[in-house]
This record gives C-alpha cells, structure tokens and sequence, in this order.
C-alpha cells in the first residue's frame, strides 16, 4: 500500500512542492486547512503531515504554534523550500500581453518590481496553485498566476518568466509530523528537539530558565512566545535547539528548564535538513 502525506492547498501549492521534494516515493494527499492535515494523519488516512511553520521573510505561519501542542502528533523531520515564483499563462500567451497576474496576496508582494515593470495589475487570489488552476480554466491569455514550477506541471500552463521574486532568499521551513514519535539517532548533521513550556510565576523565572543552555552550551536556534487560549497572562514559548534529549548537555539544560516551568512538552526530536544552513 502506497503512503501517504498531508499537505494544507491544492495540488501544485508550495506545500506540495515540499512533499514532492522531501518525500517523493510518497503520495501527496492535499487538505483544505492545517486542521484537515493534522486528522488525516490522525486518523489513519495518510502516514506524514507537512506543515509550514515559518518564512524568511513574513515570520510564522499564522496559528500553527497553537496547533502543535494540541495536535497529538509529533515531529519527525523538517524541509526547507526555496519559494521561486514564476509568472504562468496559458500555452501560447505572450509575456507582452500579460495585463493582470493572479496570486496569493503575500507573492503579489513578493514581486511588485517585475509586476511594475511590465504594468501587470494585480489581482489577489485565494492560494498560489488555486491561482493557477483558475488561470488555466478560465483560458485568458491576458491573465498569468504566480505560482511555482509544480503547479504550471499539474496545470499545463506555460513559465513566461521565472524566479521573478524581489528578495533572492525567499524560503519557507516546514516540519513533518507522524502519529508515533521517533528518537532514534539519524542523518548526518546532527540532530533538533524542539519543544513548548510555560514558566513558572515567579520573578525572572525565563530568564533563570534560560540560563541552562547557556552554561550547558547549547545552542538555541528559536524561541517565540505566543498567548494561550487567548490570556494575557497565560504565555507559552516554543523552541528549537541543536542536540537530542540524551546528549549530556542538553539533558542537564533541560533538567534546569524543568525546574523552573509549570509545563514542558518536547513535540519532536529529528535530524537537521542540510538546507539548514
């Protein structure tokens, strides 16, 4: 029986791109939210979930650290996409007479020089690849999408230009989660835990909780706060560091940070993606 991941869009979205690249011997099954992906896998119907989590230019994914810890899934890898945004029309329109381009509204963004230059108007649509579908059906050779290359496969749509975004960087980080967590030592540059926690109420308890990954030397490379059901007062954090729960110095790290939360919940533990760096 063929596996299965999860993906949040429609066939030939940026998700997809991520499933494509990251697990290619598995079928990519799209979901209408990040709540669909998450009981798809749940429930049986596929094996992974591939969920964004952040952008090198626009921060988080909106609401996806409220949906981790509640998930009941856990990390098993991650992926990092380079988004490159191409300019899709149909077979035979020419680049000359393109006068509208049709996207989600964060790639509109993304490409205000090239879409000036060539006085392309912009017309905000509801994702990149339903963009695409939407172009291909409607048939206008004055309309192109903003998508990338997978969805003007899927689509038949030609690539009148392509990496058209203005900042050259534009990557999006994604994690893999699983029904059953895996530990085990893999890959070859090292490994990631990340986790959530709540401190306790008591003066400088994030900063003495902290401390012990500074004195152990462990490297944190990520630490957001975000507000629990919606209080003021309720803050939990999520973070990422270098290393496995079993090396000596991240399990005194986070013996220490123990000591001073009210809750701590290690989602993942898996190896660094080599785009990484």
């Amino acid at each position: 029986m063929t596996s299965r991941i999860a993906f949040q869009g429609e066939p030939g979205a940026y998700s997809h791109q991520a499933c494509h690249d990251a697990r290619p011997e598995m079928e990519a099954l799209p979901c209408r939210t990040f709540e669909d992906v998450i009981e798809a896998v749940r429930s049986g119907e596929a094996d992974l979930a591939m969920l964004p989590v952040e952008n090198s230019t626009y921060g988080r994914v909106a609401d996806i650290h409220q949906l981790l810890p509640d998930s009941g899934l856990h990390i098993v890898g991650e992926a990092f996409v380079r988004v490159h945004i191409n300019l899709l029309a149909v077979p035979g329109a020419p680049l000359s007479g393109i006068r509208r381009a049709m996207s989600h509204t964060v790639l509109l963004g993304q490409c205000r020089d090239f879409l000036h230059k060539h006085d392309i108007h912009r017309v905000t649509g509801a994702d990149t690849a339903g963009s695409a579908r939407q172009v291909a059906e409607i048939g206008d050779p004055e309309l192109a999408a903003l998508a990338g290359d997978l969805a003007a496969e899927i689509y038949g749509l030609e690539v009148l230009a392509r990496h058209i975004e203005d900042h050259d960087k534009n990557t999006t980080r994604f994690l893999l989660m699983s029904r059953e967590p895996d530990r085990t030592r893999r890959g070859d540059l090292g490994m990631m835990t990340t986790f959530v926690f709540r401190v306790r109420n008591i003066p400088a308890a994030l900063y003495k909780a902290m401390g012990g990954f500074a004195t152990n030397g462990v490297n944190m490379t990520k630490l957001e706060s975000y507000m629990v059901d919606g209080s003021f007062t309720a803050t939990q954090f999520y973070a990422d560091i270098e290393g496995h729960p079993d090396d000596p110095h991240v399990a005194r790290a986070l013996e220490e940070l123990d000591y001073f939360t009210s809750h701590l919940d290690i989602l993942g533990v898996y190896p660094a993606d080599r785009k990484r760096s």
